[in-house]
């Protein structure tokens, strides 16, 4: 219990943070709250089965791209950023894969995940520079794979709450998404910080079960 506590706190304190723009409340507050779910998943047995060592290890990839994240003003984080946390979506797919999926269960997840990665890029098309088209269409595709192998493997028996993580996760992007490339909007951290560590803290109870 006390991960989640360590973890709900911060993300608290990040939100005070990013309300009133302190860099330093943010400096503190983010890792605080990423150290959170990487607690989490070690104190309930990730290490205890292959299933739960990779998302352990695709969990360390999403912290480390929080905080690369935590600049505002740097392209080069950004992208840093985004390299992090498609290592991160990686390493769940990888998971995912190794528990063993329901092939139609990832062909079905794959057309939707799809079809909403176009959605989501036709969105974006508008606010991108030309140096980040193609680094955010591959993060699109990675998000997409993950996705479909996050459904595969629960309709093979992984557990829920893992899968569950893994599309909170994606819809959570989408508020970094606007933040980032679209128009900064306090209304979308506001959904989308809780929204992610809620997915982080679920992908670790994942680790846990499998």
């Amino acid at each position: 219990m006390w991960p989640v506590l360590l973890c709900a706190a911060a993300v608290a304190g990040c939100l005070v943070s990013e309300r009133r723009q302190s860099a330093r409340g943010l400096w503190l507050a983010k890792p605080l709250a990423s150290a959170g779910f990487l607690w989490a998943a070690w104190a309930w047995g990730a290490l205890g089965s292959p299933f739960g060592r990779w998302l352990l290890a695709g969990l360390a990839f999403c912290a480390l791209g929080d905080v690369l994240l935590i600049p505002k003003t740097s392209r080069v984080s950004l992208r840093a950023g985004l390299l992090a946390f498609g290592a991160g979506h990686a390493f769940f797919a990888a998971a995912f894969l190794a528990h063993g999926v329901s092939a139609w269960a990832c062909a079905g997840a794959a057309a939707l995940a799809l079809t909403s990665l176009a959605l989501v890029a036709r969105w974006l098309r508008p606010h991108l520079g030309r140096e980040d088209r193609w680094p955010v269409r591959l993060y699109g595709v990675v998000i997409a794979g993950m996705l479909a192998t996050a459904a595969g493997a629960v309709a093979a028996g992984a557990p829920p709450a893992a899968g569950a993580g893994a599309a909170l996760f994606a819809l959570s992007d989408l508020a970094v998404a606007q933040d980032r490339f679209v128009a900064p909007s306090f209304t979308s951290t506001l959904w989308g910080l809780p929204a992610y560590y809620t997915a982080q803290i679920s992908i670790a109870w994942g680790a846990a079960l499998g």
